[in-house]
């Protein structure tokens, strides 16, 4: 029997399903990894890909064409020194933040109407308009940010990025600008490239491995 809901995907309900165990699943990850663990919203969440074969990518990442501006293709590298990652090496991420490394933070850079739809668990919310000058966002309030959620520290003046995190950002996929325009912001604070990873697939290319999404709260 299929599950229905006013408001959530299918694919995202069967996100919210009681992960199989490992052996039973037929759809891994890798042939090695069958699933991954991460603490979302305080909650342990089993990331999977969805094991019903026939399953397709949902409506919301079905679109091949949507209108450039503002839904141009992104290239591979966004500057020199930002690292542009894949699902493996997010998952990587993800579980090393896990084992308790709190130097990494995974970012989706989304509107909170876009994360209500599903995100990445393990991930928290930092709209792409908190950190973008043009948007609104004034250089005090990107500089809590900075400070209160991503480690820098501002002294007379200069900032101090010795104990920056890891920031790896993603949005919704190859045609998003959003996680782009903060990591070049970023960038212009100063920010070491080095520690900016950036998930270029994003939720459609997530969606299209049928990997678990869980539905997102900004979090303050």
């Amino acid at each position: 029997m299929k599950m229905s809901h006013p408001l959530l995907p299918a694919a995202l309900l069967f996100s919210l399903a009681a992960p199989l165990p490992a052996e039973e699943l037929e759809v891994k990850i890798t042939a090695e990894l069958a699933s991954v663990e991460v603490t979302h919203a305080g909650k342990k969440v089993t990331i999977q890909r969805n094991q019903d074969q026939g399953n397709h990518v949902i409506e919301a990442y079905a679109a091949t064409s949507r209108p450039c501006p503002p839904f141009c293709v992104q290239p591979m590298q966004l500057a020199p020194g930002v690292e542009t990652i894949g699902e493996l090496e997010l998952l990587d991420y993800l579980q090393r933040r896990e084992a308790g490394d709190e130097r990494i933070l995974v970012i989706d850079s989304r509107t909170p109407d876009w994360v209500a739809r599903g995100t990445i668990p393990g991930s928290v919310n930092i709209p792409w308009n908190e950190l973008n000058p043009q948007r609104g966002a004034d250089p005090f309030s990107i500089s809590e940010i900075l400070e209160g959620r991503f480690g820098a520290r501002s002294q007379e003046g200069l900032w101090d990025f010795s104990g920056a995190k890891t920031l790896v950002m993603f949005c919704n996929g190859p045609w998003c600008g959003q996680s782009p325009a903060n990591i070049r912001t970023l960038l212009k604070f100063g920010y070491p490239a080095e520690r900016i990873k950036w998930y270029r697939g994003g939720l459609q290319g997530w969606e299209n491995l049928g990997l678990t999404t869980v539905p997102g709260q900004p979090e303050k």
